[in-house]
């Protein structure tokens, strides 16, 4: 009996193990910039060159979702009026018309907020912890009824961007393993969600995920037991340039990335996502390579539940005009060319459709040589203004 016992809980435990191993990974993109780049006059074409609408293009590719950030006020900062509520509804129906899965990002500021920088929105910034958790609230819930009222209901929801030193400094900044004005403002943000979508799974992301299971992924460990809540781990990965593929323990590679996928599913309990990546456009065919081997070791691991690469659509040469205004270069991790056309990066992506040009780029010489103004040779830039030079290709860089 007990053996027929011990036979019918080993079947159940493969049954499972297997349905685990078989589960859809989301494929993804984030293109928040798109609506900005086709009011510059910018246009997408598939690989045959017809003109194509962007998230059907996606689709067309192999993607099964999109991911668009949410800025609070970009138009009070300076940005412009991109990535408000407003301007990612737009996208946001867009991506539904299309049959994509969508992923809301809200970074709790009027710009980029990353591991450098959590600003507080320019209408938040004489506000108290209480304040600002009341405005989390509001902000969360009012873009997420504006989608829900037009029937998008999203998969997923971020609450804070990069967000291992904190959300909307110095308020919620995490200083000496002090956790608590971060956690109450991301619970805050998290229950809000839930209010709106009790179905959406609730993402809190971090950076550097070759590092993030260190130490038994503390940072997860420090937030959980400040009572910080979360449904889904999401990470950030952006592969080394030349050790991409090593297995040395302190470097941004495909395996290290893995390992922390596999380890933080394991030790939280709950799913984990790649929720950004990408690779240097100098070379999509090298490009093509290390996204399918992060592809291939992300679908064998049961607790990672999707691969999303950040703004595909840039070509390394577009870029908003506030960054100008700021001095700052373009984007250079996309994956589309100058003509608009997805390149050999999103082969990965593809699940075996034809939309993706193929270009090897033959004889480009991948690795930059860098030049002082006197045209001393350099080993990396330097702070003001280097030369960079890649094959024919001469252009000056403002670090």
């Amino acid at each position: 009996m007990m053996k027929q016992i011990y036979i019918i809980v080993l079947l159940v435990l493969i049954g499972t193990t297997a349905k685990a191993q078989t589960t859809d990974m989301a494929r993804g993109a984030d293109v928040s910039w798109c609506t900005e780049m086709e009011a510059a006059g910018r246009k997408f074409y598939n690989a045959e060159g017809t003109e194509r609408e962007l998230m059907t293009l996606m689709k067309e590719i192999g993607m099964t979702a999109i991911r668009l950030r949410v800025w609070v006020n970009p138009s009070q900062y300076g940005y412009g009026a991109w990535c408000d509520k407003a301007d990612v509804l737009v996208k946001a129906l867009r991506a539904k018309n299309a049959g994509l899965d969508l992923m809301i990002d809200f970074h709790y500021s009027d710009f980029f907020a990353d591991p450098d920088r959590q600003d507080t929105p320019v209408d938040w910034k004489d506000y108290s912890l209480e304040q600002i958790k009341a405005a989390v609230a509001a902000h969360t819930k009012d873009v997420l009824q504006a989608l829900k009222d037009e029937g998008i209901e999203p998969k997923w929801v971020q609450v804070g961007n990069e967000t291992r030193g904190g959300m909307i400094w110095n308020t919620g900044r995490v200083m000496s393993k002090n956790y608590a004005g971060y956690v109450a403002l991301s619970n805050a943000g998290y229950d809000a969600v839930k209010d709106v979508l009790p179905n959406a799974q609730v993402i809190v992301h971090i950076h550097n995920a070759f590092e993030a299971a260190n130490w038994d992924g503390w940072f997860f460990k420090e937030f959980k037991n400040a009572g910080g809540k979360f449904d889904m781990i999401g990470l950030s990965h952006y592969p080394d340039y030349d050790n991409w593929a090593s297995t040395a323990s302190d470097v941004a590679s495909n395996a290290n990335a893995a390992k922390s996928v596999e380890t933080l599913g394991k030790t939280f309990g709950v799913p984990v996502m790649i929720v950004e990546t990408g690779y240097d456009s100098w070379s999509p065919s090298r490009a093509s390579e290390v996204m399918a081997d992060l592809m291939t070791r992300m679908k064998e691991i049961p607790q990672c539940a999707g691969v999303f690469y950040w703004e595909p659509e840039v070509d390394g040469q577009w870029k908003p005009a506030y960054y100008g205004t700021i001095g700052w270069n373009a984007y250079k991790m996309g994956a589309f060319t100058t003509g608009g056309k997805p390149t050999a990066a999103l082969d990965a992506f593809s699940a075996g459709t034809s939309s993706v040009e193929s270009m090897q780029h033959v004889g480009q010489v991948e690795h930059a040589t860098y030049y002082d103004l006197k045209g001393n040779l350099l080993s990396s830039p330097v702070k003001g203004v280097t030369i960079e030079r890649r094959g024919k290709e001469v252009r000056k860089v403002l670090q």
